[in-house]
């Protein structure tokens, strides 16, 4: 019943009760232990240790005896220590006997305490205080005595030789430590770290490891560290090293541009070498045979006092060090001079200063060419002559104005809107009709000016500035359309004319007989 009752606990509870009882057995070793000691004693070769037991509740118990016992870690117990209280302390045959006492005098059973002198690192171990009481038995603690030695700490590199097959490169020792110590390797060189372990005659312990990898020649000059941490230590310990990697010469040729021509002074190459160990000579040959006479040579300094056909070959640099000898070449190609750089400027001026005048000479011709269709713009007319006729018929104007005529007399008539001819030669040197009514004449009606009217001519129209291309463009059209108007209201018309007898023949042919009987003229300009 109880244990279903036991079983039945509340979960908190039962860990409650495995707590206690774990506090227990590892305060006395097992259940009811009343014995009192220490758990772990840290100790160093030589010194003295006292190792505390006692028995402090002796209620309800009789004590009758006390004894020590030592275990080693290999090996059996023996008894180094025994009290009773009706006999002298006995200290058997062990191999503590004469470096153990109790540290009372006289020795109490309830407080029987015991201490070593000379303490050795095979000292380590288990020591038990044990009781013999009635009515309980034996009770006992155990106390573990653990020996410390700091161990010696060292790193080496190993010096290897370039290859392909992993070797050692680095061994770190941690000797006579107690307990073993524990060991690490940082570094970037791409390896693996082995560690082995050696135990002492003395109970000390020797870690050795080691790191291994395939040496590159770009291994060499590597940092690499060992790190190593023990109980004794009261920080990791690191020592640094290097790696040493043995190879032959690496050569490599600078200086060479490929721009060596013919003239050029002073041209150089330089032999650059890395080895291990560092290389001991550097040679200049020339696959040719024998080196150009304009050549000199310092140490590692090819020179070519001045470019000339000669040095078209090929230059060899030859270095040797204790591991072998390597070597690297170039090909030397001997080109024709270059342009003198200031006549490629002066070339470079030119160009750029004839396409300046010819951009600056197509600018003056485009402006040129705007203003000239500009001036030339007007009626349209045959070309090849330079006679512009202008006829303007002022018969609205003159009714507006009161004035009248005949058509005989060029005046305004009814219906008749036959007006003066206005005829402007700009070539001729001397106008005939034209004469009379040149552009700066004011309108005329029937051969008299009117009143108060001056009015610009057609050219002063059309070379004006002020009319765009856009106005001129409506100006000719709508003369396309009054050259086919049939009605009989106001015209504005130009006609094109021959060469000859160009007033003559214009005027014959100029006049139109009309159904009123009327006459008008072909080209006149009604308004």
């Amino acid at each position: 019943m109880a244990r279903n009752d036991a079983l039945n606990w509340p979960d908190g509870a039962k860990m409650i009760g495995v707590l206690v009882a774990a506090s227990i057995l590892l305060q006395h070793g097992t259940w009811g232990q009343q014995v009192k000691v220490e758990g772990e004693v840290l100790s160093y070769p030589g010194q003295t240790v006292n190792l505390r037991c006692s028995f402090p509740d002796v209620t309800g118990v009789q004590l009758t005896m006390v004894s020590w016992l030592y275990e080693p870690k290999d090996g059996t117990r023996q008894n180094i220590a025994v009290l009773h209280p009706n006999h002298d302390p006995s200290y058997p045959d062990s191999p503590l006997k004469g470096r153990v006492s109790f540290t009372q005098n006289p020795p109490s059973l309830s407080s029987p305490s015991i201490q070593i002198t000379g303490v050795q690192l095979t000292d380590e171990g288990k020591y038990i205080c044990e009781y013999a009481t009635y009515p309980g038995g034996n009770q006992q603690g155990i106390t573990q005595l653990v020996m410390l030695a700091k161990p010696q700490n060292s790193a080496t590199s190993v010096t290897v030789l370039a290859g392909a097959q992993p070797v050692v490169v680095a061994r770190c020792t941690s000797a006579n430590g107690r307990p073993p110590a524990t060991i690490k390797w940082v570094t970037t060189a791409d390896g693996n770290a082995t560690m082995v372990s050696r135990a002492g005659s003395d109970n000390t312990v020797t870690v050795t490891s080691e790191y291994s990898l395939a040496p590159k020649s770009s291994d060499n000059g590597k940092d690499i560290s060992c790190l190593v941490d023990h109980r004794t230590q009261a920080k990791t310990e690191s020592i640094p090293l290097k790696l040493a990697v043995q190879y032959a010469p690496e050569v490599r040729i600078e200086g060479y541009d490929n721009n060596w021509y013919i003239g050029r002074t002073n041209a150089v190459l330089i032999c650059q070498a890395n080895g291990n160990p560092i290389p001991t000579s550097v040679t200049w040959k020339a696959v040719a045979g024998e080196m150009p006479d304009t050549v000199q040579i310092t140490q590692n300094e090819l020179r070519v006092l001045k470019v000339d056909e000669s040095v078209n070959t090929t230059f060899v640099c030859e270095v040797k060090n204790g591991i072998g000898t390597s070597k690297e070449l170039v090909a030397v190609f001997v080109r024709e001079p270059s342009p003198d750089p200031s006549n490629a400027g002066v070339v470079a001026g030119a160009v750029i200063g004839s396409l300046l005048a010819l951009l600056l000479v197509a600018a003056l011709v485009a402006v040129l060419v705007t203003r000239s269709r500009r001036q030339q713009q007007g009626y349209r007319a045959n070309g090849g002559s330079d006679m512009k006729t202008r006829i303007f018929g002022a018969g609205k104007k003159a009714s507006k104005n009161g004035t009248g005529g005949g058509a005989g007399s060029g005046g305004i008539a009814g219906g008749n809107n036959n007006g003066p001819i206005y005829v402007y030669n700009e070539s001729a040197s001397h106008q005939g009709l034209g004469e009379k009514n040149n552009h700066h004449q004011p309108l005329t009606v029937g051969g008299r000016p009117e009143v108060g009217a001056v009015t610009p001519t057609a050219q002063d129209i059309l070379l004006s500035s002020e009319l765009d291309e856009a106005e001129r463009r409506k100006f000719d059209e709508m003369d396309e359309r009054y050259d086919h108007f049939p009605g009989g209201s106001s015209i504005l018309q130009l006609r094109p004319h021959d060469q000859g007898d160009m007033i003559g023949d214009y005027l014959d042919d100029d006049m139109e007989s009309q159904r009123d009987g009327s006459v008008i003229s072909r080209t006149a300009v009604y308004v």
